[in-house]
């Protein structure tokens, strides 16, 4: 079966001089988050939800009453082949903001669409701003859910709660906030799901079942643990609600597959959703008991094992960090158990070409020592160094040694990192020697993200701001160009 996927974008406004009676919207930038996903209903045939995630700190607000509200416009048109067949046009007020507390917001609008190819075109605006507004465009392909047993896709919930009123979020008597990260770190526990069945009425069997499994993509390992299956009665639509329990679930990036069976256990339908997690309850390496490869042994000598052990933690997860520092520290070394140590990480790394990647990785190691190192750090333990182990090499660099008010930075542009695209990474020399380039922000998800970035790198001659804009006194001179080359 086709499907339409995750479409994750992030729609960044730069917001220059609007007005707010609560705060300075001055460089303030409006953030959105949007998915989408297809479901079927009889009455209305196939249609697609498109879920917004705007990101309250981001608007500009003005004052009602004793707390905040801040108001959006959104356009949204659907084409196919140049012709417009679904639009919507609304104003979009937030929540009120109690006592300055401001927080994220969703809002859902529904399209129904025959099956075939579209094009979505949005545009948002922030009417406290006087930003103009940004437009994006993406592809829309519709499955047929109408005449065949089909799952709809997989939504997660950010929060689920019964409701007896119906409510654009309502689905079956829950209201469901959508989820739209698909990253779950240590604190979320639970992976709640909603998906649909339909026309399982057409089975000649009264029941079906539904299995559900969850797979490891990096090492394309089953997790048994998480193997279940679910038996259900037929009918036109067949809505499915579970809570998956992750708490245990090491870091890693899995895929959650659904699946229904007939009671000849034959494969009839599938739907999938993928996510990444990252938990530091990981065991550590056992690795006392592995036989050494003879090519590992011979690829590092007795005086860089040490080095090289300690290169793998940019690359780690949290239990293999914690038994690499135990090992590196330790006074009496033994070399034979660290190369082990070493070999056991790249098995589990890529447990099929475990040396192959491993002699990548090192002249990988080579090069940022050549490149990063500095008179305190070795090449890897750098920003520079270890973003270029984690990530790889950049598609683009961007060097600025001499700027009129701007200290020395770097700006590293990845076209693909990960299922992310577009993300940047800005490195800056605050002492002006020993090549220290440290890392001042970045809009990769987990890494450091500096909002006052600017103000760091010129604050060589530039005076603080206020609380609300620390950039505020930053000059637009000729040479000052980092915000442009950095896309904001």
């Amino acid at each position: 079966m086709k499907k339409i996927g995750l479409l994750f974008m992030l729609f960044v406004f730069s917001l220059t001089s609007g007005f707010s009676v609560a705060q300075s919207t001055k460089n303030k930038q409006l953030t959105a988050y949007l998915q989408l996903k297809q479901f079927y209903a009889p009455e209305i045939g196939n249609y697609v939800e498109l879920h917004f995630q705007y990101v309250g700190y981001t608007i500009s607000y003005l004052r009602k009453g004793n707390d905040l509200m801040g108001e959006l416009a959104v356009i949204i048109k659907v084409t196919q082949d140049g012709k417009e067949v679904a639009s919507d046009a609304y104003r979009l007020n937030t929540p009120l903001m109690i006592d300055g507390i401001v927080d994220d917001f969703y809002d859902i609008k529904r399209f129904a669409l025959t099956p075939g190819n579209y094009q979505c075109n949005v545009e948002l605006m922030d009417l406290n701003s006087k930003n103009a507004s940004i437009k994006t465009n993406f592809q829309i392909g519709i499955d047929d859910f109408s005449d065949a047993l089909s799952i709809s896709d997989i939504l997660v919930a950010e929060s689920a709660n019964k409701s007896d009123t119906q409510t654009v979020f309502t689905k079956s008597g829950y209201d469901i906030l959508p989820r739209i990260a698909t990253f779950y770190p240590r604190e979320l526990t639970n992976l709640p799901i909603y998906f649909e069945v339909y026309n399982s009425n057409l089975l000649e069997d009264p029941v079906f079942t539904i299995r559900q499994q969850l797979i490891n993509t990096e090492s394309s390992a089953m997790v048994p643990q998480y193997t279940s299956f679910y038996k259900y009665d037929q009918a036109p639509v067949v809505p499915v609600f579970k809570s998956i329990n992750i708490a245990d679930l090491p870091t890693g990036k899995y895929k959650l597959s659904m699946t229904i069976f007939d009671k000849k256990s034959n494969k009839l339908s599938a739907q999938d959703y993928e996510f990444e997690r990252a938990n530091d309850l990981e065991t550590e390496v056992n690795f006392a008991d592995m036989v050494l490869d003879p090519a590992f042994q011979q690829s590092i000598t007795d005086d860089s094992v040490r080095y090289y052990l300690a290169s793998l933690v940019p690359i780690s997860n949290q239990g293999q960090a914690r038994t690499i520092l135990r090992e590196v520290r330790k006074k009496n070394t033994d070399k034979e158990m660290q190369r082990k140590l070493i070999q056991a990480i790249w098995k589990q790394i890529d447990p099929v070409n475990t040396f192959e990647a491993w002699m990548k990785y090192k002249t990988q190691v080579r090069f940022v020592e050549n490149n990063f190192k500095n008179n305190f750090q070795p090449g890897f333990e750098t920003d520079r160094g270890r973003v270029y182990l984690q990530y790889g090499a950049p598609n683009r660099t961007i060097e600025r040694e001499v700027s009129a008010s701007e200290l020395p930075y770097e700006i590293w542009e990845y076209n693909k990192v990960g299922k992310y695209s577009n993300k940047k990474f800005i490195f800056y020399n605050p002492d002006l020697v020993n090549n220290n380039y440290r890392l001042l922000h970045s809009d990769m998800i987990g890494e450091l993200n500096n909002p006052n970035w600017r103000y760091e790198l010129n604050r060589r001659d530039t005076k603080h701001g206020n609380v609300d804009n620390p950039n505020e006194y930053i000059p637009d001179s000729w040479g000052n160009n980092s915000k442009q080359l950095f896309g904001e």
